[in-house]
């Protein structure tokens, strides 16, 4: 039997490459007569840039930026395609991770580390540029992204606003007179692992502003200001950016990008297995093996695992989707993509301890699996 290990990252706990390691050490531990290959995915969330640089054997260049409070910090980019495509992860500069709990909020956070780290991969040479977003601790609209390559917000008497929510409230007029025209000539492709909207309810400020740091009244004042952004932005260049899917992505820097800079959004599973040549790995593949940290009605939404499980359904392959969590009830949407669900954690404990045990849960959860398997195929 040939199996695909595909999983996503686990959040707080595995990256894509270890998760995959971990079930094939359980398989390999197990009683079934298998060979197993380990194809790590990312969506656009956190590590995919990493993933796309090493999968695709590219170039990593360190440099010095600004985190999303202005803290100098150094980041890295990737270049792929011979020097000719760079690879951007939003959260190296810009991202959650880099901020201690206490320090969130995305009403003073600035996106301006990765307008930066653009702009050194302009100085490369490069005609393309992608760009992962997930993971970002900004609600910026990508404000600070576009302040990096030079554009100026500006209030009702001209002057230059900070590139930041709280600085941007009076925004009246987005001056790019002295935007880097090299960025123009570059193709920019934006990976978005979700579909939330920029405004409203399931938009930027609301879905994601709280797990960013900000309160009640920092929602309303965020989404407050992302409608001004996307009003004058409508205005000056007769894009309606709060129309597009995926314009939430990254506290709608996928959407000000698009608009400011014709940036291409696309759904980030999708483009990632593109340009792995993930197709080709399932040629062979008799089971697939996919997962992430939670599994459920978001997951299909543009998620990783349901990116593979519909690959491998068109092949009419079987897919086994293990997670930390997944749903108490049958689920029919999830059913059309996975064969089984299953739940890694063996004993009831807090969330903090599963995620310390993910590894090995991970491991022994793929030695049940491998088991299982095995006495299906036992002679009758």
């Amino acid at each position: 039997m040939n199996i695909l290990i595909a999983p996503n990252a686990f959040k707080n706990s595995l990256n894509a490459g270890d998760a995959a390691r971990a079930i094939q050490q359980g398989l390999a531990l197990s009683s079934l007569d298998c060979i197993s290959t380990c194809f790590p995915i990312a969506d656009g969330g956190d590590g995919t840039g990493s993933l796309i640089i090493e999968t695709c054997k590219g170039k990593i260049i360190e440099k010095g930026v600004h985190d999303p409070l202005g803290k100098k910090i150094k980041a890295s980019f990737g270049l792929i395609d011979n020097g000719q495509t760079a690879v951007i992860e939003m959260a190296d500069a810009s991202g959650l991770r880099l901020l201690n709990k206490d320090e969130l909020n995305p009403l003073n956070a600035s996106s301006y580390g990765t307008g930066e780290l653009v702009k050194f991969a302009l100085d490369t040479g490069v005609n393309k540029i992608i760009i992962a977003m997930g993971g970002s601790a900004t609600v910026d609209g990508g404000c600070g992204i576009l302040s990096a390559l030079g554009v100026s917000f500006l209030n009702a008497r001209g002057e230059m606003l900070p590139a930041n929510p709280t600085g941007l409230t009076g925004m009246v007029k987005v001056d790019t007179s002295s935007l880097d025209q090299r960025i123009l000539d570059c193709e920019i492709i934006i990976l978005c692992d979700v579909d939330n909207e920029l405004l409203g309810p399931r938009g930027a400020a609301h879905m994601f502003g709280p797990q960013k740091g900000a309160t009640a009244d920092g929602v309303i004042l965020l989404d407050a200001f992302l409608k001004n952004f996307a009003a004058i932005s409508s205005l000056q260049t007769g894009i309606d950016m709060a129309g597009i899917k995926h314009s939430g992505t990254a506290g709608g820097a996928a959407a000000g990008l698009h608009a400011w800079l014709n940036a291409k959004l696309v759904n980030g599973i999708d483009y990632f297995l593109s340009l792995t040549g993930f197709d080709e790995a399932l040629k062979d593949c008799d089971l697939l093996i996919t997962g992430e940290g939670s599994i459920d009605k978001q997951t299909l939404q543009g998620k990783g695992p349901v990116g593979v499980a519909v690959k491998a359904k068109k092949s009419n392959i079987p897919v086994i989707g293990v997670a930390g969590k997944v749903p108490l009830e049958q689920d029919d949407e999830l059913n059309k993509y996975f064969d089984v669900l299953i739940s890694i954690n063996n004993e009831p404990g807090d969330v903090s301890t599963a995620v310390r045990n993910t590894h090995k849960n991970l491991i022994r959860t793929a030695k049940m699996i491998g088991d299982l398997l095995a006495l299906d195929n036992r002679p009758a």
